[in-house]
């Protein structure tokens, strides 16, 4: 299975063009972001526990996000149901966003993955740290969803700075 090419990382540039959907159905694109900080966060699948440690850890720190004028953005290809569902089990205090294949391609992060020696293509667990004109300030990837939240917020402050 050959999967797309691996992107370099995105610091420094723009976002591409693309579409996303809110649990209502309305659309999210990159202007969406403009005038204000934003994280875009990507994950596998909504109720799962990677997905779960990360969402969370978001929530509990999410007087800090407000604090730094951070938006957050939670991505997945579940659909408005399943982001609704997630969302109110947990109490998440950010919107969910569905993403397509190729939109998730085009940002980079749509991977060959491996689990337990079956090959398959997915999301990779990325993360985006947008700033209020558009440009990525920072690009993590293979994130550990512990702490990662810390880790956003402290980066934040240091490219701010």
């Amino acid at each position: 299975m050959s999967g797309p090419a691996v992107r370099p990382r995105m610091e420094g540039q723009k976002l591409p063009d693309f579409t996303m959907e809110y649990e209502d159905g309305n659309e999210f694109t990159p202007a969406t972001l403009r005038g204000a900080p934003a994280v875009l966060y990507f994950y596998p699948k909504d109720d799962t526990p990677g997905c779960t440690t990360e969402a969370c850890g978001i929530r509990d720190a999410w007087a800090s996000f407000e604090g730094q004028g951070l938006r957050v953005y939670g991505v997945s290809r579940d659909d408005a149901a399943s982001h609704r569902r997630f969302r109110e089990k947990y109490d998440l205090p950010f919107p969910l966003l569905t993403a397509d294949e190729a939109t998730l391609e085009r940002l980079g992060v749509w991977k060959e993955k491996n689990l337990y020696g079956k090959r398959f293509m997915g999301i990779q667990r990325e993360t985006l740290l947008v700033g209020a004109d558009g440009t990525v300030l920072k690009h993590y990837r293979k994130v550990k969803p512990a702490g990662h939240a810390e880790q956003i917020l402290t980066d934040f402050q240091a490219v701010t700075a």
